[in-house]
């Protein structure tokens, strides 16, 4: 992901002064450990100022107005009481060269500032930090202690401290060619990275950007450039200063990112929140998926692989009880033949009235023929009982199974994605695994879920997955067990007819048929494909697929989310390999 530099922290400044100052601060809100929120009022209209300290995506810009959840955040509440209804007064850069933001808050924009909140994109180091009139740290995102950091420690009640200078030199537009260049060839080495480490305020993608856009090679040795080549080189270093200096700057995309100097075709300067909110909100909602399917992934094979222990054990007493009526029967044969015991016999010769053939039972010296029987008599009645308790735990631990299974396919699937729907979905599985006993109490964001009374059945926030059949019927499946519940007993009609790969954990689907339409043979066959697609089944060349209408599929009382039984279903053989991914929305 790349990073927001110098250049890129400028060009989003000065396009917050062109039309965000002076702004009221109406609202605070903190979406996550990471990121805050302002809400900001102008005589224009409102919006919402994203400021993220994140390590891989601190930055600042516009955004969209953040989730209604309850914010938990300490750090926000104290940055609301402090500056709610203040005017966000100027923002500039602490020093030159240095990329923290400095937001000033005054009674009135024409008045000095009472609080400074200061953003320092740096990488790793990226902070926020709410700093009274007088220089003093009142709050602060991520403190940083003395045996964290001895150079710079981070402590509410102490004086703010600038970061120390990084290295190399400020760039001038008055410096000459033949300065410029002894500077950036002082140690000879690829041309991009000499420019990073020879001058302040270059990124590895900007230094890229100026070197290709002057015809050159980013990796080309910086002694072996002719003095076209250093010309042209210096032609692009001269457009990217006087581009700041006159904050003239042309935003757009490129093949690997984007870029704010040079943009083709040529965006305005309003451009540069669009672009800034759209890279990183993709870039860091694919890294939040990831993370978090990674921990609901783990926790759930956790839980699987308990639950397979548990059902083993389960099923090794019951292969214990099998042997129940055996020793019922031993005690029978040693009562019909107590007239054959005698004291110090160490086996017992029968007849087996069941078999008819001759048999010998094990005795105990120290026990009667008698005593041995009803010993035997017992330890039949206790497998009996065994028996009879053991079988619903067994039938329990079986359906845990299924649905942790069920959950773990779906994580699968969503983590391949990085949509907003698909971070909807995933966190919609996060709560269900919270409300199942399964979680941590923990969002993706590092707030708390809120347990509510009982289980809750609600509608899904997310859309379905929806393909077309040959036919032109709509073939919808569900993304987790909540949508998986609405597909099959809110969303679907008399008419549908709903598909699942037979004793493979998948999503439900459902094939849209209007009232009297008949389906075609191929319509059922792309039905069953896309089952087989979104199962477990998905890499195998072929899997049953069990297919009825909607009003035969029955969820048993106290089943877990997804979990369902049919009856009077059909079946056909679904082939996933015929399913191309789809495009999620």
């Amino acid at each position: 992901m790349q990073p927001v530099d110098f250049t890129t922290l400028v060009a989003s400044c000065a396009a917050l002064r062109q039309g965000w100052l002076p702004a009221r601060v109406e609202q605070v809100y903190q979406c996550d450990r990471h990121t805050l929120a302002l809400g900001l009022r102008t005589l224009q209209g409102r919006g919402w100022l994203t400021l993220c300290w994140h390590p891989q995506g601190a930055r600042l810009h516009l955004g969209d107005s953040p989730p209604r959840d309850p914010d938990t955040f300490t750090f926000s509440k104290q940055v609301l009481s402090q500056i709610k209804g203040l005017a966000l007064s100027q923002i500039a850069l602490v020093a030159p060269w240095e990329r923290v933001v400095d937001l000033q808050f005054a009674p009135r924009p024409d008045e000095p500032a009472h609080w400074h909140l200061y953003l320092e994109v740096m990488g790793k180091y990226s902070n926020a930090l709410l700093v009274n009139a007088d220089d003093r740290i009142v709050s602060v995102a991520h403190q940083v202690s003395s045996g964290q950091s001895r150079i710079r420690p981070i402590q509410t009640g102490q004086p703010y401290p600038l970061p120390p200078l990084p290295p190399g030199s400020i760039p001038r537009r008055d410096e000459s060619l033949e300065q410029w260049q002894a500077q950036v060839n002082l140690v000879p080495g690829p041309l991009a990275k000499v420019l990073r480490q020879s001058y302040r305020g270059l990124s590895s993608a900007l230094a890229q950007e100026l070197v290709q856009g002057a015809g050159l090679d980013p990796q080309c040795p910086s002694d072996r450039l002719s003095p076209p080549q250093w010309q042209a080189l210096f032609t692009q270093w001269q457009r990217w200063l006087q581009a700041l200096e006159q904050e003239s700057f042309r935003p757009g995309w490129t093949a690997t990112g984007y870029t704010v100097i040079g943009g083709d075709p040529p965006q305005g300067l309003d451009q540069v929140h669009p672009l800034l909110h759209q890279y990183y909100g993709q870039h860091l909602r694919r890294h939040h998926i990831q993370q978090l399917q990674h921990q609901l992934g783990q926790r759930v094979r956790i839980a699987l692989t308990k639950a397979n222990h548990k059902a083993a054990g389960f099923r090794d007493r019951l292969q214990q009880s099998d042997g129940a009526d055996d020793h019922r029967h031993q005690g029978d044969l040693i009562m019909a033949h107590l007239h054959h015991w005698q004291p110090g016999l160490q086996q017992l010769p029968v007849l087996d009235f069941a078999t008819g053939e001759q048999r010998l039972i094990p005795l105990e010296p120290t026990k009667t023929a008698v005593q041995l029987a009803q010993g035997l008599y017992k330890k039949h009645q206790k497998l009996k009982r065994a028996r009879l308790a053991v079988e619903p735990l067994l039938a329990t631990v079986d359906q845990e199974v299924r649905y942790l299974e069920q959950v773990e396919e779906t994580l699968q699937e969503l983590g391949s994605g990085g949509t907003e729907a698909d971070w909807l979905a995933l966190r919609e599985v996060q709560e269900e695994l919270y409300l199942e006993g399964y979680g941590t109490g923990q969002r993706g964001d590092d707030r708390p879920l809120i347990r509510k009374k009982g289980k809750v059945s609600r509608r899904s926030q997310t859309d379905f997955y929806r393909y077309r059949s040959p036919q032109g019927l709509e073939v919808w499946v569900g993304r987790n067990n909540h949508q998986n519940d609405d597909l099959t007993f809110r969303v679907a009609t008399a008419y549908d007819l709903w598909f699942h790969a037979q004793e493979i954990p998948g999503s439900h689907v459902l094939l849209r048929l209007e009232p009297g339409q008949v389906p075609e043979a191929e319509d059922l066959a792309y039905a069953a494909d896309v089952a087989s697609y979104h199962s477990r089944a998905r890499q195998g060349d072929r899997a049953p697929v069990v297919y009825t209408e909607p009003r035969h599929v029955y969820k048993p009382n106290g089943a877990a989310p997804g979990l369902v039984i049919y009856k009077h279903e059909r079946i056909l053989w679904g082939s996933p390999q015929n399913i191309a991914p789809l495009s999620h929305p």
